[in-house]
């Protein structure tokens, strides 16, 4: 049974997008090729507000994670952990046998710019990784503040961030906040189907690349940059993404990004409110995320029941994750989904636990 997802991702797809895959297959090195691309290109750049490369790799968010580690250190590695996908960024450095440390705070609260200060300023450290919105719980971190604090008083260090259940969904200047690297899958708030990553890249990241030795092959901005000006890529791309992904931008351009980060704030607060009405917000409530919201199950019911007469009526939501399973339940609110899609799917649970 067909089923309107809202989960974290992946989201749910326009049938309009899913038809802009079928379109015919084209060389990766032929001229119709260089021209999507070189369409494509700018609207990225334009909805994350930069002049600087914006990256296309056929990969999961994951796989550009550990490119940008790989690529960003030639001493230690900060990495910031609230949650199970920041926690990934340590996990990913430490696989790579990059020297780095961690601070942790519980799941719920958010980095601060002070909490990153205090540890940069022991030394020895020239990269700091950040999940802008922690997927696992529902919460935004400060990076705008974050980043402005880095570039004031450790201006060597580079910022790289996991925009992953966020870009395309929330305002991310990267330019103006002067970020370094900048990630994304397009199955989340692009609602578009899984398997492509966009990453912006600045041109001092680049150049630090290109002093790490053992950088890699397959993710180097160095190859990437080989290839960039004929608007290619160095390895196949994945066309068909690339045809839904110029499409779906067409249409986020002419929503208005404005529009549309209002949109995403406007749906985040009609759930927000749904839930402190009916249970409460898991979250620290100064840093609750636009696109998702994590739901404390305060009155202790089967997420997983639920779930499952949701499924029976069309709609899907996320248990909680890891050791949050059944404690919590997520509500994503992202990509093409409404204030109405919200409305229809709260009057299903409402009904079906008799609220």
């Amino acid at each position: 049974m067909y089923k309107k997802l809202f989960i974290p991702g992946p989201t749910h797809v326009r049938d309009k997008i899913l038809q802009a895959q079928t379109a015919p297959m084209i060389g990766h090195r032929s001229k119709e090729y260089s021209d999507l691309q070189a369409e494509v290109t700018p609207k990225l750049q334009q909805m994350l507000y930069t002049q600087q490369r914006v990256y296309l790799y056929a990969s999961s968010s994951t796989g550009v994670m550990e490119a940008s580690v790989r690529q960003a250190s030639t001493k230690k590695i900060l990495n910031t952990v609230c949650g199970a996908f920041s926690k990934r960024w340590g996990q990913i450095t430490a696989a790579n046998g990059i020297p780095c440390d961690k601070i942790e705070v519980p799941m719920g609260q958010a980095i601060t710019p002070e909490m990153v200060d205090e540890a940069l300023s022991k030394g020895g450290y020239d990269a700091v990784t950040i999940v802008m919105n922690e997927t696992s719980t529902g919460l935004m971190n400060p990076v705008k503040e974050i980043a402005a604090l880095v570039r004031e008083k450790y201006p060597d260090v580079l910022i790289l961030v996991d925009a992953v259940s966020c870009m395309a969904g929330a305002k991310i200047e990267f330019d103006a906040w002067g970020l370094d690297v900048c990630l994304a899958g397009v199955q989340k708030c692009f609602a578009l189907p899984a398997g492509l990553a966009v990453c912006a890249v600045s041109d001092r990241a680049r150049e630090r690349a290109l002093q790490v030795p053992n950088h890699g092959y397959y993710f180097a901005y160095e190859q990437m940059d080989k290839k960039y000006e004929k608007h290619q890529t160095p390895a196949t791309p994945a066309i068909s993404l690339l045809q839904a992904l110029n499409v779906q931008m067409s249409d986020i351009l002419a929503e208005g990004l404005e529009n549309r980060w209002e949109r995403h704030e406007e749906m985040a607060a009609y759930i927000q409110n749904w839930a402190r009405k009916y249970f409460a917000l898991y979250s620290d409530e100064n840093y609750l995320s636009p696109t998702v919201t994590n739901v404390e199950n305060t009155r202790g019911i089967s997420v997983a029941d639920l779930n499952k007469e949701l499924g029976q009526r069309g709609a899907m939501i996320s248990n909680g994750y890891g050791d949050l399973k059944e404690k919590c339940f997520r509500i994503a609110h992202m990509g093409d989904l409404t204030l109405d899609d919200l409305k229809w799917l709260t009057g299903l649970i409402e009904d079906i636990l008799g609220l």
